[in-house]
């Protein structure tokens, strides 16, 4: 057999693999090996493994990704997300829908010291839910909004998702942070558009709560502007080039400790399991890194990305189509694995073709990201759906059909980034410089 029907059977395999329940780095490193070894030698593939293993977990750089997530974990078990929340109540939450508005308000402030999509989801279906229920609100908004904004957390920074495009396509995560900022805002804007509308033609759906008076207003507002400082002091750090994004992880972290703390929002308890959950999630992530560097190894004697490339482009449609359907199989791979799992598993194969092809890689970062915020909201393999069933005790049915409006922002979203990728482009450009 040649290379490429070598990668290609490898690549068939690791799917199957993780469809008997394998997950999938260890299936990429199952089959990067021996697809290394039968086309090199075994020796080689016994030090390709060895040095791909040292180089991940050695790296300076991809410390980065178990310290934003630490800082995530605290602030996720800290009483934060609730005062961010009822923060935003206070000013928005007498108009109709405006518990749900406020939950995307409070998220998207959260999302700013928490780069996990999940633990928003989680958070906010702990927070949020329970007082939209008691203010009456339709099920499938409460759910249906706690879900949707959870995707918020793939772009807006400090994201894990950017920070592994980054790593994988060589990019900067300073540059990535600043092109998900525009994009991020933009959908959250989206998401309270369609929750007026919405609840302006069922008002059922979400009744108006009380109305708060200016002096409970301004008593707020010092809870908003802690978490605005330490997002500014990560991002703004980076940005002026006080620290690399590893030390503005340190930074964020230690802020967001010293901030919990003050608060007395953890106990020692608290920042145990904060501390557990940061490292069982950080070893995920780093052991994905690894399989993927093990299995690109492997597919990259196989030549498929090259010729992956030359195909790709040599394509008689224009390039617009072109990326849509490289969007729509990452869109299709993350229905059946988990989203972020396949982005790492399928853009060092087409990375190479959409640079090829002339476009911004910054904004193919964004794309992408936009794709994966669908993914983590659509059957089969949705897992902010889950984390709010598990959380609310709700049917699938309520939360999906609560979902769905939801998705026309993500959508719209998607097609205005197509149609003017200034969106993601300009502001890095503008305090970055191009390049």
């Amino acid at each position: 057999m040649n290379e490429v029907t070598v990668g290609i059977i490898g690549l068939t395999v690791v799917l199957i693999l993780f469809l008997t329940g394998i997950e999938l780095a260890f299936a990429m490193i199952i089959i990067g090996f021996l697809g290394f070894g039968y086309l090199i030698s075994f020796g080689a593939a016994c030090n390709l493994l060895a040095k791909d293993f040292y180089d991940v977990l050695n790296s300076y750089g991809f410390t980065v990704i178990p310290l934003f997530i630490l800082m995530g974990q605290v602030a996720f078990n800290s009483g934060i997300a609730k005062r961010l929340f009822d923060a935003a109540y206070k000013y928005i939450g007498h108009i109709p829908g405006g518990l749900a508005m406020a939950t995307v308000i409070g998220a998207t402030a959260f999302k700013s010291i928490c780069g996990s999509s999940p633990a928003t989801a989680a958070t906010f279906a702990s927070v949020a839910v329970p007082e939209m229920d008691r203010y009456g609100y339709d099920k499938r908004l409460s759910t249906g909004i706690v879900a949707s904004v959870g995707t918020l957390g793939v772009l807006l920074p400090p994201s894990v998702t950017l920070i592994i495009f980054g790593i994988i396509t060589d990019q900067s995560i300073g540059r990535l942070f600043l092109a998900g900022l525009f994009p991020g805002l933009m959908i959250a804007g989206f998401f309270m558009v369609i929750i007026y509308a919405w609840c302006t033609i069922n008002p059922k759906l979400g009744p108006r709560g009380q109305k708060s008076s200016w002096g409970e207003r301004f008593r707020v507002i010092p809870e908003v502007m802690w978490v605005v400082l330490i997002f500014f002091l990560v991002i703004g750090g980076i940005l002026l080039g006080f620290f690399t994004p590893t030390e503005a992880g340190s930074v964020g972290t230690i802020l967001v400790l010293i901030l919990t703390f003050g608060k007395r929002d953890l106990n020692l308890k608290g920042y145990i399991k904060s501390a557990v959950e940061a490292v069982r999630t950080a070893c995920m992530v780093l052991m994905l890194i690894a399989g993927s560097t093990v299995l690109g190894h492997f597919i990259a004697v196989t030549k498929i990305p090259m010729l992956a490339a030359e195909w790709i482009t040599a394509l008689p449609l224009h390039p617009g189509l072109i990326l849509i359907l490289i969007s729509l199989i990452y869109l299709v791979g993350g229905s059946f694995i988990d989203d972020l799992a396949f982005m790492i598993l399928a853009t060092p194969i087409f990375y190479p073709a959409v640079i090829k092809l002339g476009y911004d890689p910054l904004w193919f970062g964004m794309m992408i990201c936009i794709t994966v915020m669908i993914g983590v909201v659509v059957p089969p393999v949705a897992i902010n759906v889950f984390v709010v069933k598990q959380i609310t005790k709700t049917p699938f049915g309520i939360i999906y059909a609560g979902v769905y409006p939801f998705l026309i922002s993500l959508v719209f979203g998607g097609v205005m980034l197509f149609i003017f990728p200034q969106i993601a482009t300009w502001l890095p450009k503008a305090l970055m410089g191009v390049g």
